[in-house]
């Protein structure tokens, strides 16, 4: 007997689909979950009669995932048309957390506009990381832009019975530029309602430092007429669009009425907010939340804001990235460090905690500037 060539597999193009060793999604632009395969499936845990037309890629995201979602994956899908090995978290049904590599592809329709993205979705438990950014630093600049944003950044802070606020802020290290991080508060009503502001500009140097002045100047200027932070940061948006200033800027806009004790916020693209009650377990504030400001192609549509009351000792923190961000980590671990961090100091003066915050929790490796507002009511 000779020798005999096995039978061909058959597969159909189905098959392929559906048992590949990977998972694939199809979402409208969205993000709303139409196509899944069963390697997702049975990855996740999840089924797709619960995904199919009711929920978003980004809401199985973690908490961090979704941020990172807003300020990185949506603006460069829309900018773009693609996003290429984007590291984030899914929340399995059991809730664990799957790492996994994400990248994703926009179809458009005859029309040319967005119509679908396709997403493939890789294991990577044994490669947590992020997208290497990295930033060619221009030196010719560190001190001059140093002394420009500093001499912005000065100025008095509000103070009135029931209510304190501390801030920090360190620039990079030696080698790396100064860069558009923000901070700014200021009362809205003299004595009861005060407004505070962090922001980020992208970008280094005497530009950023000049474009940040800019804004925190038109901030100011926004919030002496328009009725509340969403309204201040679609205002804001306009103005960058209009002016062709500020692209991918992030920030978070506060009001605290210290007569109601009520919080009123809203983040473009900003990390959230961390709020400290008496007692309780330090927690974000994860509502309120939209694009950054002067994305292109990013539409007019109206931003949310939240609100919130606050006991009596409550803490206020606002921040910029580099709090929390880690080239080798997920956001979550630094989400998650900063929350330990400041549990562990919740009777520190707020001047002791926002130090203890600077020398403590930013990328020891890849230092970065950044600022912190801590208000105490």
């Amino acid at each position: 007997m000779g020798d005999r060539s096995p039978e061909p597999v058959e597969e159909t193009a189905e098959e392929l689909f559906e048992e590949a060793p990977c998972g694939y999604l199809t979402t409208l632009p969205d993000g709303t979950i139409v196509r899944v395969n069963r390697t997702f499936e049975r990855w996740t845990g999840l089924d797709r009669q619960r995904l199919l037309g009711t929920a978003r890629f980004q809401d199985l995201l973690s908490a961090g995932g979704r941020i990172y979602h807003e300020t990185h994956y949506a603006p460069m899908l829309r900018m773009q048309g693609a996003v290429r090995e984007i590291a984030v978290e899914i929340v399995c049904a059991d809730g664990s957390r799957l790492p996994v590599l994400v990248n994703s592809q926009m179809h458009h329709d005859a029309q040319g506009q967005p119509a679908h993205v396709r997403t493939t979705i890789f294991d990577a438990s044994d490669r947590r990381r992020y997208e290497q950014e990295l930033l060619r630093a221009r030196r010719r600049e560190q001190d001059v832009a140093l002394q420009l944003q500093q001499g912005m950044l000065a100025g008095a802070l509000p103070a009135a019975p029931g209510l304190r606020v501390d801030i920090g802020y360190r620039p990079a290290e030696s080698g790396l530029e100064i860069g558009g991080d923000w901070y700014d508060a200021f009362w809205l009503t003299p004595g009861a309602t005060v407004a505070l502001v962090v922001g980020d500009v992208v970008g280094r140097g005497v530009g950023a430092a000049t474009m940040m002045g800019q804004l925190r100047s038109a901030v100011r200027a926004l919030a002496l007429t328009q009725q509340g932070p969403a309204a201040i940061l679609s205002a804001l948006d306009a103005y960058a669009v209009r002016h062709d200033v500020g692209e991918m800027t992030t920030l978070v806009v506060a009001q605290i009425d210290l007569e109601d004790r009520r919080l009123r916020y809203a983040c473009a693209g900003h990390p959230p907010p961390l709020l400290v009650s008496p007692r309780e377990t330090p927690r974000f504030l994860l509502d309120g939340r939209s694009m950054p400001i002067h994305v292109p192609g990013g539409g007019t549509a109206p931003r949310p804001e939240a609100c919130c009351a606050l006991s009596p000792g409550s803490r206020l923190l606002l921040y910029t990235d580099g709090l929390i961000e880690r080239r080798s980590q997920l956001i979550d671990h630094g989400m998650e460090r900063l929350a330990s961090a400041v549990a562990a100091r919740q009777d520190d003066p707020g001047s002791t905690l926002a130090s203890a915050l600077l020398h403590e929790l930013p990328d020891p490796d890849h230092p970065d500037d950044l600022c912190l507002l801590l208000a105490s009511v």
